[in-house]
This record gives structure tokens, C-alpha cells and sequence, in this order.
């Protein structure tokens, strides 16, 4: 049986004074922490889901990742900062410390906050939503744990992070 192990999230989050939309993850997977930035599952569907979403083609490295976030005004970040979890599975998550939002948002023009998945809207309800009184909209997870959802669905949802006012 595997451990849990304690986790401190060390990735900075990605955005500048011009971000306008927020997408908060839970915490990063082991494939994530292993390649030391977000999403970094082979099988994760989020860096295909933003490029289609903005309309260009999908990056290769974190620069690029990080070039196409900035120039769309989107940020990027976790709910969780640490916690105890076993390998990936976000149903094991406890004991949570939550990162502090508040500074990225006072530090950017965010007006749209959305969740990548249940787990990081439950997380986001609990710790975050009351202490900034924002709340977040939830999308389905990118996850490959997540098979209810087809790219192309993905895609026709998560189109509303550009309706962000």
C-alpha cells in the first residue's frame, strides 16, 4: 500500500498585472512535479484545451506555455499550497493548507476565477472563496482521470473563460 506523502506545492504561479482570468488546479500531480510545471501529465488535456480555446496551436515548452497564458491574459495557480496525499489521488488530499489568492488578484486586473475540476472547486470553496468573496466557476477537469469528457466537449465548455467580462 502506498504512503501518503507531505506536499508543498513549489511551482510560482504564472501571470502578470494584465491577467484577467484566473484557472486554479488543485495541486500538481506526481507527473507535474516530476517536470517541475503545471499540467504536466502527458495525458492532461489542459494546454490542449487552452490553445483551441485561443485559437493557436498547442505549446511544446513551458516558455511557450507560459508566452500563450500571458498574451491571453490568463493566470494560472493552485488552490492547494500543501498536504498530506497519496501519489496523485485527490481523493486521499488532507490536511490542507491553501495558497493565499489574495496577493494574485490585488497584484493583476483578475475579474473571472475558474476551477479545473471538483477538486479544486471544493478546495476553493472551503479556504479561498470566503477570505476574497469571489466566487469561482467550475469546469470540468482536464484531468485523463476524467473520461466522461471529450476534448471537443472540453473545449465547447471551457470556452467561456474568454466571455470573462
Amino acid at each position: 500500500m502506498r504512503e501518503y506523502q507531505h506536499i508543498t506545492h513549489e511551482f510560482a504561479p504564472i501571470y502578470d498585472e494584465n491577467s484577467k482570468i484566473l484557472i486554479l488546479g488543485s495541486l500538481p500531480s506526481v507527473k507535474s512535479r516530476e517536470n517541475n510545471f503545471y499540467y504536466g501529465h502527458p495525458q492532461n488535456r489542459f494546454w490542449k484545451v487552452i490553445a483551441k480555446v485561443c485559437q493557436c496551436p498547442c505549446p511544446e515548452n513551458i516558455e511557450a506555455k507560459k508566452k500563450m497564458l500571458l498574451e491571453h491574459q490568463i493566470a494560472i495557480w493552485d488552490v492547494i499550497a500543501e498536504c498530506d496525499i497519496i501519489g496523485s489521488s485527490d481523493s486521499s488530499i488532507r490536511n490542507v493548507k491553501a495558497n493565499d489568492i489574495s496577493k494574485l488578484i490585488s497584484d493583476s486586473r483578475i475579474t473571472g476565477i475558474y476551477v479545473n475540476g471538483a477538486t479544486a472547486g471544493k478546495y476553493y470553496k472551503k479556504y479561498v472563496q470566503e477570505q476574497i468573496c469571489r466566487e469561482a466557476i467550475l469546469l470540468p477537469s482536464t484531468s485523463p482521470a476524467n473520461a466522461a469528457y471529450s476534448l471537443k466537449k472540453l473545449c465547447e465548455i471551457w470556452h467561456c473563460i474568454l466571455e470573462c467580462p
